[in-house]
């Protein structure tokens, strides 16, 4: 029997797929527990619309990621910060810093997606944001002193 799932059901399918299994596990178990309904052309033909709508907003949310990515790849960060000894920033620049002071600049990026290590000295760094699954851009952070 063909069915459509509801929800995820491991070593079978994730939900909104379309798998073949047998009656006595569709009709006694699937089913009854709101698992999966079985297969006709109305729930077939919603299916469609929701994987279409799906990659429709998948390729929004790309294009915008590419948009965002040309616009910030030449992009370099300033920060002056008062300094000790050896070029020794006092405190350190994390990524919260970052995504606050592109928050700042009209980007609008979570800390989280921002990828670097703690900069604890004066100096050029390099930090990747990772805006897409599929998009991710370098841009530069300058630390000078005081």
């Amino acid at each position: 029997m063909k069915v459509i799932l509801l929800k995820d059901l491991k070593g079978t399918g994730k939900k909104n797929d379309i798998v073949n299994v047998s009656d006595g596990y569709a009709t006694n178990y699937l089913i009854p527990n709101k698992i999966a309904a079985k297969l006709d052309n109305t729930k077939l033909n919603e299916n469609n619309q929701l994987k279409a709508s799906q990659a429709f907003h998948e390729q929004l949310e790309l294009d915008k990621a590419k948009e965002i990515s040309e616009k910030m790849k030449d992009l370099t960060l300033s920060f002056v910060l008062k300094c000790g000894d050896n070029a020794k920033i006092f405190g350190s620049i994390t990524s919260k810093d970052v995504a606050d002071k592109l928050n700042e600049l009209g980007f609008a990026i979570d800390k989280k997606k921002i990828v670097m290590d703690t900069i604890k000295s004066i100096g050029t760094y390099t930090a990747i944001a990772k805006l897409h699954p599929k998009v991710n851009v370098k841009f530069k952070i300058n630390v000078s002193g005081q």
